[in-house]
Parts: C-alpha cells; structure tokens; sequence
C-alpha cells in the first residue's frame, strides 16, 4: 500500500514536491507512485494543486480515502482540488425485503466505508447512488437487455437520484443523503438501440452517464448535478469542513 505517511511526514510535503517536480523525477506535469491493486496515491497536477488555504489545512492533519472503485466518483474529488487515496472494500448489494430506496443507498454506504481498513488520522468517505422511477429501483443493468428496459422505462418522465454518503473519522459516523429529479425526453427505440451499443450503459446506475452521451436525454434537473454523476461534491465538501 503506497500511502503519504509511508513516504512523508505530511501531505504538505507532498504538495511542495508537487509544486515543484513530478514524484518520479521526470519534470512531468504531475507524478504518481506505482499502482497495488488495493490503493493508489493521488498526485495532483500543478496547475490543480492550486487549492484554497481551507482544504490546504484539512489534509496536511488528515488523509481522505474513498472507499470506491468508481473511477466517476474519483474524477469528481479530483475535479474539486481534494486530494485522496482510493482504496475499495467489497460488499453484498442486496436490497432488504422492504427496504426503501434512501435507506437502501444510506446503509450500502456506512458498509462500504467500514469494508477498508483505516489508520488513525484517515477520513473514510464512501457513497453510493441509484435510480428511482416511482417505486421501481435501477441499479445498474444486468446486461444491455436491461439498459434498454431502463431506458424505454424512462423515456419522457421524471426520476430522482439517490445517493447516499458516509464518512468515518475517528469515533464519528457521518451518514447523509442527496436526492436529484431528473427529467428525460422522448426516447426513440433507434436512440435507445444506439445509446445502448455505445458501452456508456454499463456499470451505471440506471443505464445512462449525465455527463456523457445521455446528456441528449435530460431536459431539467432539479437539484446537485454531481450526484447524479454519482457523488454530491458540496454536500461532501461541507461536512469535511466540519471535521
């Protein structure tokens, strides 16, 4: 496990090496230790690593893991100047018989964020996002049968987003959650059938990427975009301002 405390006394360290060389030596933009299977350093670039004095003094006494393999969700923190370790856990993804579509995504997050081993010091932050459409939960699709069924089921109406976040730190448990309604045109079964073979359907919940080719698809939303791409940055940002 390649981690800051193993390589120096602090992410301000870190961020002063970044201001100056890539990590490897190469004089490259940014730098990067080698990759396990279970975690990975996150060197920003010189130009991102420009970040406000706030998230300068948070993560020189803490380090953020996210405890997901989404690599949206790890773009996202990026986007935002917050550097962290990704370092997934494994779970079941289950739902409970009876179990209603907040609470479902509330209680995968508190799992996943308590599947990785922490150090003191260490900020968990795990999430995770469905679809709703009325009563009926989307996860992500079995195969692109399944996308298309989603998608021909959310053609022309309004659904929400659900993603529910956790973040451990020491003896503190914070669990939340950000609800987004989105709206989606008339799909034509040609657009489902192209959208579909394009790939972006898989590994999403709900079978379709705001961000990507499905942005054709949403007229409105109603609430934080980022969530719907799978993780409300502002609501993640302002409880780690609280720590």
């Amino acid at each position: 496990m390649y981690e800051p405390r193993h390589l120096f006394p602090g992410l301000a360290e870190v961020l002063r090496l970044v201001s100056e060389t890539s990590l490897d030596g190469s004089g490259a933009e940014s730098g990067r230790v080698p990759r396990e299977d279970r975690g990975v350093l996150v060197i920003l670039s010189r130009s991102q690593i420009r970040m406000s004095s706030t998230i300068r003094a948070m993560f020189v006494a803490y380090m953020l893991i996210l405890a997901s393999a989404s690599p949206r969700r790890h773009e996202l923190l990026l986007v935002a100047g917050l550097p962290h370790i990704v370092r997934a856990g494994s779970i079941s993804e289950v739902r409970l018989p009876g179990e209603s579509p907040t609470a479902f995504v509330q209680r995968l997050a508190e799992e996943k964020a308590h599947a990785v081993s922490r150090e003191p010091g260490d900020i968990i932050l795990a999430a995770d996002t469905v679809v709703c459409l009325g009563d009926e939960m989307f996860g992500k699709p079995r195969d692109d049968e399944d996308a298309q069924r989603m998608l021909r089921l959310l053609s022309a109406c309004d659904h929400f987003v659900y993603t529910g976040i956790c973040i451990l730190v020491r003896d503190r448990i914070i669990k939340d959650l950000a609800a987004t309604k989105v709206s989606f045109a008339v799909l034509t079964e040609q657009e489902i059938q192209e959208y579909t073979r394009s790939g972006e359907t898989r590994d999403k919940a709900g079978a379709y990427a705001i961000q990507g080719w499905a942005s054709r698809f949403v007229t409105q939303i109603q609430g934080c975009y980022h969530n719907v791409v799978g993780l409300p940055i502002s609501l993640v940002y302002s409880h780690l301002k609280s720590l």
